[in-house]
């Protein structure tokens, strides 16, 4: 189909590699928690609208000619460990200036308009070049050698991809939104749990940085 090659084996691929954790599952897992489906839900659409970027980005040709360029590689990966760095000492930084003798009042992340944690989805993505390089290491195992257009072969696997990463993303907003519903965790657990996301997003963002073409 499209002169793609083994769909049956890029899909079931693609599903596996859209299960492993990573800043997109992290953060539609947060924002799930800490506002229910409809917010992780549009984390999760802010994920996919990165991925439609990455995919039309390398069908064009200028994933190749960034993965080819140091300097521009370099610049989309220190803005990209930037804003993750940012949304991790945010939430450490948060809980720091909460945590006092009335500390009942503690939170997950703090609660924010349906576009904002669309945005913050968007740029998490996009801004990750490893993402990009990924697209152009993976999908074009599955484009047939004598297909009509690449192009069009390399759009139509993006696509794929990404129902895989929809269907997956929104089935792991509404698992979070329903386990947070029943769990009432304490003080104590919550600011714990905030710390954690913090961590993991600096480490996130410091393991981009230091991440070579």
């Amino acid at each position: 189909m499209f002169g793609t090659q083994d769909l049956t084996l890029f899909i079931i691929s693609g599903l596996l590699l859209n299960i492993a954790p990573g800043p997109d599952s992290l953060l539609i897992m947060a924002r799930s928690a800490s506002q229910g489906f409809r917010a992780g839900s549009a984390a999760a659409l802010g994920v996919g609208s990165g991925i439609l970027v990455h995919v039309l980005a390398a069908a064009l040709g200028l994933s190749a000619l960034m993965a080819a360029s140091s300097w521009a590689f370099g610049l989309v990966k220190l803005l990209g460990a930037a804003y993750l760095v940012y949304i991790g000492l945010s939430l450490l930084l948060r809980r720091a200036a909460a945590e006092g003798p009335r500390e009942a009042a503690a939170t997950l992340p703090p609660k924010q308009s349906l576009r904002s944690i669309y945005l913050q989805g968007l740029l998490t993505n996009v801004l990750n070049p490893k993402v990009a390089l990924f697209f152009l290491a993976f999908v074009p195992q599955f484009i047939a050698a004598d297909a009509p257009s690449k192009p069009l072969a390399f759009v139509f696997l993006g696509l794929v991809f990404n129902l895989n990463g929809m269907l997956w993303c929104h089935f792991l907003a509404w698992s979070t939104a329903q386990a947070s519903r029943r769990i009432t965790a304490s003080p104590r657990v919550v600011s714990w749990l905030n710390r954690a996301i913090g961590a993991v997003f600096l480490g996130f963002g410091l393991r981009l940085a230091l991440a070579q073409r």
